[in-house]
């Protein structure tokens, strides 16, 4: 059973269209990142999830139950939908404890026993609990935030650009820990992001959104692979996208000929490659290997490689781990991992 489904989602500002048509299903106890750059209306889009914004068209359906479907619209606070923002948005005004326990019923006692479990969910100690919210590490206010929007046992957890405010290594950090405390309390979620790399690594299901539609929807691997167009395997990590003829699977291209995904296809296309599916190798010094570096730019762990290629002048840009020893005016050769992707049609 789905815990949500989104079905014809439409939503025009000034007859802007925002949204178009937008059909998403999250599984229960799933991962779901919504990824695409900015204006492309993933916000929005988790704004009508939410119930902050009502639709033009479509429907949103929460564990069987219509939340919007033209007829009828639950607001936010009736959805038991957790919601976490960008800046976390804690009340200034109480402690980390009241952050927490904000809207919980039952006794004082009680209240304060629900508080330390959440407080334990989320690994923070409980010690913090009686610190204000400015108090506190950017890593520890999400905690915090999260701690309070499980704290009403949601049926959806919606989190929006929740880790872009922190630095890189506590970001993928807490990236990890919010992923496996989310699995372990068997909550759907939903991260709007646009930072490709944390929806690659945050969710099961990867929904790249591009002008208002959703332009692919699947597993991060089958998305990173085999993205269905240029624009998708762009966005989603550094590719080389070659022109080739295509002939009993195998391609021609500025490369030679390299192995690729569909025996089917034939004629003229175009084929995409990841830099881990290109080794590049310093050719002997009697050989005059496939190309020459032209210029290399270097940046620690990576480097791009610009090269001109032999017999043909045509010129490639690579990223590629950096070695020593690869220069500009080196001779190299490439070797072929696995098998190019071909594009749709």
């Amino acid at each position: 059973m789905s815990t949500l489904q989104l079905q014809g989602i439409g939503k025009s500002y000034n007859s802007v269209k925002v949204l178009e048509h937008v059909d998403l299903q999250v599984a229960q106890g799933s991962r779901t990142a919504i990824v695409g750059p900015s204006g492309s209306g993933k916000t929005t889009l988790l704004r009508i999830i939410a119930g902050f914004e009502i639709p033009d068209s479509g429907q949103v359906i929460l564990q069987g139950l219509p939340m919007a479907n033209g007829s009828g619209w639950v607001p936010a606070h009736l959805r038991g939908i957790g919601f976490v923002p960008q800046d976390g948005a804690l009340f200034p005004h109480f402690t980390v404890a009241g952050n927490i326990g904000f809207g919980l019923k039952g006794s004082k006692r009680d209240k304060q026993q629900r508080v330390d479990a959440l407080m334990d969910m989320v690994a923070l100690d409980r010690r913090l609990g009686a610190l204000w919210p400015h108090e506190l590490s950017g890593g520890q206010q999400q905690r915090v935030a999260l701690a309070r929007a499980l704290s009403q046992q949601p049926k959806l957890m919606l989190l929006d650009e929740p880790f872009s405010a922190l630095d890189t290594g506590l970001r993928a950090a807490t990236r990890k820990a919010v992923a496996e405390l989310l699995a372990e309390a068997r909550v759907a979620s939903i991260l709007v992001t646009h930072d490709q790399t944390e929806a690659l690594s945050f969710a099961d299901q990867v929904a790249v959104m591009r002008n208002g539609r959703l332009a692919q929807v699947g597993p991060p691997q089958d998305l990173y692979l085999r993205p269905v167009d240029e624009p998708t395997a762009t966005f989603l990590g550094e590719t080389l996208v070659l022109s080739a003829k295509l002939e009993q699977g195998w391609a021609d291209c500025v490369l030679g000929r390299i192995a690729v995904d569909d025996r089917h296809r034939q004629g003229p296309a175009r084929i995409m490659l990841r830099p881990e599916q290109i080794q590049i190798s310093l050719s002997e010094p009697a050989q005059q290997g496939q190309a020459v570096v032209t210029s290399i730019d270097f940046a620690g762990f990576v480097s791009t490689l610009n090269l001109r290629m032999s017999g043909s002048d045509a010129a490639i840009e690579i990223k590629t781990v950096s070695r020593e020893g690869i220069r500009a005016g080196s001779h190299v050769s490439l070797n072929i991992i696995g098998q190019a992707h071909i594009f749709a049609g």
